[in-house]
């Protein structure tokens, strides 16, 4: 890549050149659109003025717009470099509102990169992260949440999450905004227009229908705020440990809920030193399972590191899972105890009661206890479907739930910052200073037009484009 001519100083040789961060959208870019390395298929992504005859040198004729055309791809001076497929999307019928060109050739880097060679030779730049998406949000093709759903759509690690993204993607989030931001102006506009008048019946009415109002819109947010943070919960996904004494079968629940042996199992006391996770997925929630050493007073110098990991760990997982081996009920807080820790944690907690099989025990889930009980067998597998559930519940997600949407914290914040404008409207200011409220109206709203992108800086841009993969 060194001697790329997208690299060299000054930039790219054509005249449609634009330092980076400039945000200037009159040139062309180009960026191979599909995943690093080999395969069937790779494609070339071209946008700007300069994309259909940029095409035109690379295929050697005019492309007829949103037909697939079978053509050779060449580059200086006529060197055959492949054969493949050519699309041309005139703007504004395109995904960034530009015209676009895409070249489907063979999946081999070193084609796709004399491609993106000749294109800049012949005026294109090589595009920054995100930058097709960048251009579709800033001509109107997206709001800012679709946007940032686009990447939430590629790097969706399950079902459930990917339909969350889609849903954002599709403008659902957007609907509700608007909505929302719609009733706001509604009301907002209401009490501008009662304010020059004094009549106090008239103010009687007034109040009541602003309170109802600013109630019904604050617990529309909070809906969509519930909404969002499983949206939301789906995309992160969750932290969990396992943790308790010596031998209660933390590893062998790892490994049947991995379903995998990632876990060294042993009788031994004090196998698992070090702290072990894997990556999984349960009902729709990324997890990164944490296996942590037993949790007893030992002089081994190597174990007692294992144990201060484990407490560390602690207190930054979203849950814990208490693993113990006794059939019957246990008190929480001396089981904390025993296992050195003083409080108990302040993530969520399960008490997970396992060896049932040995105990003649059937699985089950106490879930109106705190904390939660389940019974099961890392051995035979029982109950931990029961577990999964548990867990799913203790993040806030509703087993099978198919409303929630892809959502950030930005997203939250500006939801959370317009319920407690909304709540700050006093009945008294209502009536006395109705200006006042009407400001408040105002600062609502544009909190809430903060989430599709309405008012939004360049460096809150470039922020979120940055995390975009190139050619995205």
């Amino acid at each position: 890549m060194a001697d790329h001519p997208c690299n060299r100083e000054g930039g790219c040789l054509g005249p449609s050149s634009a330092l980076p961060g400039s945000h200037v959208f009159n040139d062309t870019i180009v960026a191979v659109s599909t995943p690093p390395g080999r395969g069937g298929i790779g494609i070339v992504r071209i946008c700007g003025p300069l994309a259909s005859e940029l095409a035109q040198h690379i295929t050697g004729r005019s492309l007829s717009p949103r037909s697939a055309t079978y053509c050779g791809f060449t580059g200086d001076d006529g060197e055959f470099i492949d054969q493949g497929i050519a699309v041309f999307y005139p703007g504004p019928h395109s995904y960034t509102g530009d015209d676009c060109v895409e070249l489907q050739a063979h999946g081999n880097p070193l084609l796709l990169e004399r491609l993106i060679s000749f294109c800049c030779t012949l005026g294109a730049r090589l595009a920054r992260p995100g930058e097709f998406t960048e251009r579709a949000f800033r001509n109107d093709k997206l709001d800012l949440a679709q946007a940032e759903a686009v990447a939430d759509v590629i790097a969706s690690q399950s079902q459930r999450a990917l339909r969350s993204a889609q849903r954002t993607l599709n403008g659902d989030f957007a609907r509700l905004v608007n909505e929302l931001i719609h009733n706001v102006q509604i009301a907002r506009a209401e009490l501008e227009a009662s304010i020059d008048f004094a009549d106090d019946l008239i103010a009687d009415h007034l109040l009541a229908q602003q309170q109802s109002r600013i109630q019904e819109i604050t617990e529309t947010i909070q809906n969509i705020v519930n909404r969002a943070k499983r949206g939301s919960r789906l995309r992160s996904g969750a932290s969990i440990a396992i943790v308790g004494a010596p031998n209660v079968g933390k590893s062998s629940l790892l490994n049947r809920l991995a379903e995998q042996d990632r876990a060294i199992v042993s009788d031994q006391p004090g196998t698992t030193r070090d702290l072990l996770d894997a990556d999984i997925v349960v009902n729709g929630l990324p997890i990164r399972l944490i296996d942590t050493a037993g949790l007893r007073l030992t002089n081994d110098d190597i174990e007692q590191q294992g144990i201060a990991r484990a407490h560390a760990e602690l207190k930054t997982v979203d849950l814990a899972l208490l693993v113990v081996d006794q059939p019957g009920p246990i008190d929480a807080v001396l089981a904390w105890q025993e296992l050195g820790l003083d409080v108990r944690p302040s993530c969520d907690v399960i008490i997970v009661h396992n060896k049932i099989d040995a105990h003649a025990v059937l699985p089950r889930r106490d879930h109106l206890l705190d904390p939660v009980r389940v019974y099961v067998s890392a051995l035979t597998g029982d109950g931990v479907d029961l577990l999964a559930e548990a867990i799913t519940d203790a993040m806030g997600l509703v087993d099978g739930a198919e409303s929630d949407f892809s959502a950030h914290t930005r997203h939250l914040d500006a939801l959370n910052r317009a319920a407690q404008t909304l709540q700050g409207i006093a009945p008294e200011i209502l009536v006395s200073h109705p200006e006042i409220a009407a400001e408040h109206y105002r600062e609502a709203t544009l909190a809430l037009e903060t989430i599709g992108g309405r008012y939004s800086s360049e460096d809150l841009l470039g922020d979120i484009f940055s995390r975009f993969c190139i050619g995205k």
